[in-house]
């Protein structure tokens, strides 16, 4: 057996960033960008102003109270003609651009206005309330940076910078192969020694999260030619996932069936629990995953391998999970030669250190455990006993744990 680093490294290392595409930009919530988005335009476009109010020469509200002729009204969107002469003043409005001359606002409130006459209460120094030309970002400005996973206010600032197109990573596609005898799809007749699936489900979402397209394939039987013709749907994808296989010993099917149409195999087991019966290799040009077929090996399996693969082509060079810290609020026994990773709840200790407190039973089958679970307590391989109060390194479950 490998260690989990170990492994990680040899799957990531011969995959490669994909190609990029251009998308619109209601379409890039979430993409990867291919290259650095440079604004086409200077915002604000012209000094404007801030506040509802009236547009002034600094010098004329130096000494307040302060009588101003009111020659005009501007609105946003519009502007006024001419230059602003001494002791003018023009009622203006929030996003309206300044006269010329004009350097100050005052606002409303700090005015009284008498027909074509506005007294000033209030004296306004140079600037005062006024966006600048280019306050938010000037033409050719670098707004986002290439590999940057786009949000909300990213797209927000893109439009903002006048780029309707953006050139974006490829998404992966991720063909998911379940297998095995014993498994139906949800919703179908389930058979006295069957099980419903849900890894090809849960490993489809968690492909999405991570920002790649899953190819759903039907779940192959426990037959070498009936696997063979099912792989073959994934020739032409980015990586080939399969999962289970454990009728016959696990993943002993999928390994010698493939092997002789064409898989290359890297290396089977890690030292690790869930998920010792990992495989990677390639299934002809394709590179292939092959995770354990209890569900919670298996999406274990997925955010430690299969995001970070999917990250990898994206461009993003993730190679491993963030890790926390955090304390145990239990004891735990000693480890054996397999790094575990405990599901666990996180609780907050009176100091405000965060506590972690592994499930009592750890079973990998039991997806309901998974869902209840913060985080994954990390014990390193011959980990002595731990006692509660002890230090432990967690990963956050789908970066939703507000706690964290």
């Amino acid at each position: 057996m490998i260690s989990v680093e170990e492994a990680r490294r040899r799957l990531l290392a011969p995959l490669k960033r994909l190609s990029a595409e251009q998308v619109g930009l209601a379409d890039a919530l979430g993409r990867v960008l291919a290259e650095d988005v440079a604004s086409r335009r200077t915002q604000p476009p012209l000094a404007l102003s801030a506040m509802d109010g009236y547009a002034v020469r600094a010098t004329d509200v130096a000494q307040v109270p302060a009588r101003l002729r009111v020659v005009g009204s501007v609105p946003a969107g519009q502007a006024y003609p001419g230059p602003l002469r001494t002791g003018e003043a023009v009622r203006i409005f929030t996003g309206a651009p300044l006269p010329t001359a004009a350097d100050a606002i005052v606002i409303q409130e700090d005015t009284t206005r008498e027909g074509d006459v506005v007294i000033v209460q209030e004296s306004a120094p140079v600037g005062h309330y006024v966006r600048p030309q280019g306050l938010d970002f000037r033409e050719g400005d670098i707004g986002l940076k290439a590999g940057r996973r786009l949000s909300a206010r990213d797209i927000g600032l893109a439009a903002a910078m006048d780029r309707p197109w953006l050139m974006v990573q490829r998404q992966p596609r991720i063909a998911i192969l379940p297998t095995g005898d014993e498994v139906v799809l949800p919703g179908d007749p389930v058979g006295p020694n069957q099980i419903v699936s849900s890894n090809g489900f849960a490993l489809a979402a968690l492909v999405r999260q991570a920002g790649g397209i899953p190819l759903m394939l039907p779940i192959a039987p426990d037959n070498a030619d009936a696997l063979r013709r099912a792989a073959e749907a994934a020739i032409g994808t980015d990586l080939l996932v399969t999962t289970g296989g454990a009728s016959v010993g696990e993943h002993d099917l999928v390994r010698d069936a493939l092997g002789e149409s064409g898989l290359h195999l890297d290396f089977w087991k890690i030292a690790m629990r869930p998920g010792k019966p990992l495989m990677v290799g390639r299934y002809r040009e394709t590179p292939m995953m092959g995770l354990p077929g209890n569900p919670v090996s298996s999406l274990v399996c997925g955010l430690l391998f299969l995001k970070p693969a999917i990250e990898k082509m994206l461009g993003l060079d993730m190679a491993e999970p963030t890790l926390r810290r955090a304390r145990l609020a239990v004891p735990l026994p000693a480890n054996d030669r397999r790094q575990d990773y405990l599901r666990a709840t996180l609780s907050r200790a009176a100091d405000g250190t965060l506590l972690a407190r592994p499930f009592d039973k750890q079973d990998s089958s039991m997806m309901s455990l998974l869902v209840k679970a913060d985080c994954l307590v990390i014990r390193p391989p011959e980990a002595p006993p731990a006692k509660a109060g002890d230090g432990v390194e967690i990963i956050a479950l789908d970066g939703e744990t507000a706690l964290v």
